[in-house]
């Protein structure tokens, strides 16, 4: 498993553990009681760990490649999915995707960003940072769920959306500007969820939604703690101070009421409980969208832009 520098010592567990157990397929010795006592101490220390994570390592957990990204959400929570490709206009951008499945028996258009697993998949859906296409395929998704009458689900994971010339020369900004418009003016019931990095644009795009939850060690902000840096401080090193002064954490943006709901994480991070990370998720979702459907799709317009309108106010 990939090392997060706040992890040296429960790693060296784990490989002891990692070695006991290579150990007991070539040599018949009992270890089970042995890697009991260290699997104790394992999650002892993760369960501390986590507890008191700062700001800054909350990033790193947020940027863990191993956490389930969004097409591991997509294989355990919809069934019969359909993706769905391209923006009618210039091209087809793999960094978002999106589709038509159903969601614990009901048909939904879900979307997010998907950062890829390795260097092959990475390079693919370009590190999760969507072009102008990607948005405009997601305004596409968006409009048909308004017109079929279903559901929006949206799962943000990504650092921002890609400043590359080519992005620009086709639009970047109106086509965010654009995705944030009709997520506000949808009629269906629009759940978003961060599952990762939330970066700037690139996410609220298509997060401008009725409930916005997050996962406990997700992020949320308006640049990287790396960018921040480097514009108040002209220097990235002062990531760490950055990071603090962003409040981009689950916790403070649900305090500053920026979001409406924190899906818990097991000890260690959702890359260490990928199955149960999922679950709780799927079951987060589940519990909004029966409270939504109480609500007209008039009413359903109107909190949702008076949601946003009321941010910031004092």
């Amino acid at each position: 498993m990939y090392e997060l520098d706040f992890e040296k010592q429960v790693q060296d567990l784990e490989d002891k553990i990692s070695e006991l157990r290579k150990m007991s397929q070539t040599k018949s010795v009992d270890i089970v009681d042995e890697v009991a006592v260290l699997q104790k101490k394992v999650d002892k220390q993760l369960a501390e760990i986590y507890k008191k994570l700062t700001p800054w390592e909350k990033v790193q957990v947020a940027r863990h490649p191993e956490r389930p990204h969004f097409v591991d959400y997509i294989k355990v929570l919809i069934e019969d999915f359909v993706e769905l490709s391209g923006d009618r206009l210039f091209g087809e951008d793999a960094a978002i995707i999106g589709g038509i499945g159903r969601f614990r028996g009901q048909s939904v258009v879900i979307l997010g960003q998907e950062k890829g697993h390795d260097i092959k998949t990475r390079m693919k859906h370009n590190f999760g940072a969507p072009r102008p296409e990607g948005y405009r395929k997601a305004q596409r998704l968006m409009l048909l769920a308004q017109r079929f009458g279903l559901p929006l689900i949206t799962l943000v994971d990504t650092a921002g959306a890609y400043p590359g010339v080519d992005s620009e020369e086709r639009g970047q900004a109106e086509a965010i500007a654009k995705s944030i418009d009709i997520c506000l003016s949808l009629t269906v019931p629009v759940i978003s969820c961060v599952i990762g990095e939330g970066g700037s644009g690139g996410a609220i795009a298509i997060a401008a939604a009725n409930r916005v939850l997050m996962l406990e060690h997700a992020i949320y902000s308006v640049i990287s703690p790396e960018g921040c840096a480097s514009i108040l401080w002209r220097s990235a090193d002062k990531k760490k101070e950055a990071a603090e002064a962003q409040k981009l954490t689950a916790q403070d943006l649900l305090s500053l009421k920026l979001i409406d709901d924190i899906i818990p994480e097991s000890a260690g991070g959702a890359h260490r409980h990928l199955q149960s990370t999922i679950t709780s998720v799927g079951d987060a979702i589940e519990k909004h969208l029966k409270e939504l459907r109480n609500f007209t799709p008039t009413q359903l317009v109107a909190r949702r832009r008076q949601k946003f309108l009321d941010m910031g106010r004092f």
